[in-house]
C-alpha cells in the first residue's frame, strides 16, 4: 500500500544553524530508505520548508515508524501536517461493461 506525507521544517522554532548538523544524515537516512523500497519518491516543497514523500509501506503505522528514522523528526524538527493513504485510481483500470 502507498501513503503520502506532506512535512514542513518547523522554522518557527528553529533557525537554519540549528537544522544544518543534522541535514546530512537526513538526506542519507533518505537515501537508505529509498534504497530498501520503503520511499518511492521525494518531492522538496516550493512554499514552505518541508517535503512530500510517497512511502510504500502496510500500515500507517509502519509509515510512522519509517519516519521516526528521520533524524529531523525524532528531534522534533520536522513536523508532519498529513500522513495519507493511497488507493489506485479507478479511473486507469478496465471498464466495467454498461
Amino acid at each position: 500500500m502507498q501513503f503520502m506525507t506532506v512535512s514542513r521544517r518547523r522554522t518557527d522554532k528553529f533557525s537554519e544553524s540549528e537544522f544544518a548538523p543534522y541535514i546530512p544524515d537526513e538526506m542519507q537516512q533518505a537515501r537508505a530508505l529509498y534504497a530498501e523500497g520503503s520511499i518511492r519518491q521525494i518531492w522538496r516543497r516550493d512554499d514552505v520548508a518541508g517535503a512530500c514523500i510517497l512511502w510504500e509501506a502496510d500500515t500507517e503505522a509502519s509509515v510512522r515508524e519509517l519516519l521516526n528514522r528521520l533524524p529531523l523528526v525524532r528531534a522534533g524538527m520536522l513536523e508532519i501536517v498529513a500522513l495519507i493513504p493511497l488507493r489506485p485510481y479507478a479511473g486507469f483500470g478496465p471498464q466495467q461493461a454498461k
